[in-house]
């Protein structure tokens, strides 16, 4: 009925389609991880903030002649453009309109993430911020941001993804 070289291409063929699909259904998995702690002896909210070396230098290429490399750079020439990165993409407020200030306190590296480490003063009587986090949501459509806040005694845990990218924290 089939030829056996028929048979050998439609076996190849289904092969190919079958791989196809496991690498397009295979996408790359793109998130971050920031830790919130809220300190109430410094009256500021101290923040880790961990993503991948590899978005984070596609982020921080946007615009640019060539692509940047964290390490090819300097902590001198990396802290501004993380600064940068924050201020564009990441936003506490106590009042609306309102964004508090930031202060890069550090970066740690690893094998394939940076934890980048800042704070953010707060009004003396805050029980909330607003928080907007849209960091690489424009780079990558399946982003997901993950915010843990320990406030208290008390632990929340807040996702942020394109179409969801302000929330309140609390305590």
């Amino acid at each position: 009925m089939f030829s056996s070289s028929f048979l050998r291409r439609f076996g190849l063929v289904a092969v190919l389609l079958l791989v196809a699909h496991v690498v397009a259904w295979a996408h790359a998995y793109h998130a971050s991880i920031m830790e919130v702690r809220f300190n109430p002896g410094k009256q500021r909210l101290e923040m880790a903030l961990k993503i991948f070396i590899d978005d984070l230098e596609q982020s921080l290429s946007v615009g640019k002649p060539t692509p940047v490399r964290t390490d090819q750079l300097s902590r001198a020439q990396l802290d501004p453009l993380l600064m940068d990165l924050l201020r564009r993409s990441v936003q506490f407020s106590s009042r609306p309109g309102q964004a508090l200030p930031f202060t890069l306190v550090g970066l740690q590296k690893e094998k394939d993430s940076y934890w980048v480490y800042f704070t953010a003063p707060l009004p003396a009587a805050a029980t909330s911020v607003s928080l907007r986090h849209k960091l690489l949501l424009d780079l990558f459509p399946d982003q997901m941001n993950i915010v843990n806040l320990e406030a208290k005694g008390q632990k929340q845990s807040l996702l942020f993804r394109d179409g969801e990218e302000q929330q309140q924290l609390k305590w």
